[in-house]
C-alpha cells in the first residue's frame, strides 16, 4: 500500500431537510488499500459514498478524491471512479455485451469494442456475452456490475454493499478479485454487513448516525474494544439466559451446543463461568462481530 491518499476528506456533512445524515466525517484511504465501511442501516454510508464519487455535493467539509476537490471538481472525480450501487442497475432485457457497450458509450470510450471484450474476459463473462442480464444469477450479476465499474480503468472503486444477497462462493470469488485489483494499485472503499468480508479489509471504519465511532485495522479494533471472549460448551438450550445474567457478561451468542460469551472484565467472567456446574469453558479469540455489536449497543439510544 502507498502512503499517498486516494481519499482524503475532513468534516464532510450532509443534511436532507432537517435531518443530518453525515456529520463532520473525516476519512483517509491510501492508494492500493481496501477500506471497509461498516455501520447499521441509515448510518450515512451510502450518502458518504455518493459525496465521494461526485453524485452529491457536501453541505460542509473539504478534501480530495484522487487529488480532485470534492466540492468543485466532481466531474473529474466521476471520470476516474468506479461506483457499484446496492441494487443491480443494468438493463435486464439486454445482453452482458450490450450492457457493457452502453456503459462504454456513456464514458465516450474511443476503443469501446476492445474495452468491452477485455472487460468480459477479465471477469470471466466472455462465455456468457450474449446472455440476457435478467437471466443471470446474483453472482453473475455481481460480476457484470464489477466489469462495468472497471470498464474505464478507474483508480478508485466505491462499492456499496456489493455482495448483498449473493451466495458464499460468489462472495469469496468477488473478494479474491478485489484483492487482485488492490494488488494493481487500485484503491477500494467498500461498505458491508458481513464480518468475514470486514476481516479481509486492510482497514475499517465504523459509523453510526453519520459520525465515525472507530477506525483502524481489524486487529486494532479488536484490541481497542478490550473485549475478552470465552467459548462455553453445553447442550442445554436454556443456558443462554443464565449466561446473560452472570456478572461481567455483556454478550452471549448461541451456536448449536456452543455459546460465545464476551465482556471487558475477563477475570470476572471466568469466575462467573467457573461457578456454573456442568458447562465446560475456555478462553477464545474475540472477533469483529463482538466488537461491532458492542459499538452498536453503545449508540442504540442515540437520537436519529
Amino acid at each position: 500500500m502507498s502512503d499517498h491518499f486516494a481519499i482524503d476528506v475532513q468534516g464532510l456533512s450532509k443534511s436532507f431537510g432537517h435531518k443530518r445524515v453525515v456529520n463532520a466525517l473525516s476519512l483517509q484511504v491510501a492508494e492500493g488499500e481496501i477500506y471497509g465501511f461498516l455501520g447499521p442501516n441509515g448510518s450515512g454510508k451510502t450518502t458518504t459514498i455518493r459525496m465521494l464519487c461526485g453524485l452529491l455535493t457536501p453541505d460542509a467539509g473539504s478534501g480530495t478524491c484522487l487529488g480532485f476537490d470534492v466540492l468543485s471538481q466532481s466531474a473529474e472525480i466521476k471520470k476516474q471512479v468506479g461506483y457499484m450501487t446496492q441494487r443491480f442497475s443494468f438493463y435486464e432485457d439486454l445482453s452482458i455485451r450490450e450492457n457493457l457497450d452502453f456503459v462504454a458509450r456513456l464514458y465516450a470510450m474511443p476503443n469501446r469494442k476492445q474495452a468491452v471484450e477485455q472487460g468480459m474476459e477479465d471477469l470471466g463473462l466472455a462465455d456468457r456475452a450474449d446472455q440476457l442480464a435478467g437471466t443471470l444469477s446474483g453472482g453473475w450479476k455481481q460480476r457484470l456490475a464489477l466489469a462495468a465499474c472497471m470498464l474505464h480503468r478507474p483508480r478508485l472503486l466505491l462499492l456499496d454493499e456489493p455482495t448483498a444477497g449473493v451466495d458464499p462462493k460468489a462472495r469469496r470469488d468477488f473478494w479474491d478479485e478485489i484483492h487482485r485489483l488492490a494488488g494493481q494499485g487500485i484503491s477500494v472503499l467498500v461498505s458491508t454487513h458481513y464480518m468475514d468480508e470486514a476481516a479481509r479489509c486492510h482497514r475499517l471504519a465504523y459509523i453510526a448516525y453519520g459520525q465515525m465511532l472507530a477506525s483502524g485495522s481489524p486487529e486494532e479494533l479488536i484490541a481497542q474494544s478490550s473485549l475478552v471472549s470465552f467459548n462455553v460448551k453445553d447442550d442445554n438450550p436454556a443456558l443462554a439466559d443464565r449466561l446473560r445474567k452472570l456478572p461481567g457478561v455483556q454478550q452471549v451468542v448461541a451456536m448449536g451446543n456452543l455459546y460465545s460469551v464476551s465482556g471487558q472484565d475477563g477475570p470476572l467472567i471466568a469466575q462467573s463461568l467457573a461457578s456454573l456446574e456442568g458447562p465446560r469453558f475456555e478462553q477464545a479469540e474475540t472477533g469483529l462481530e463482538q466488537v461491532f455489536i458492542q459499538l452498536m449497543e453503545n449508540v442504540q439510544d442515540a437520537p436519529p
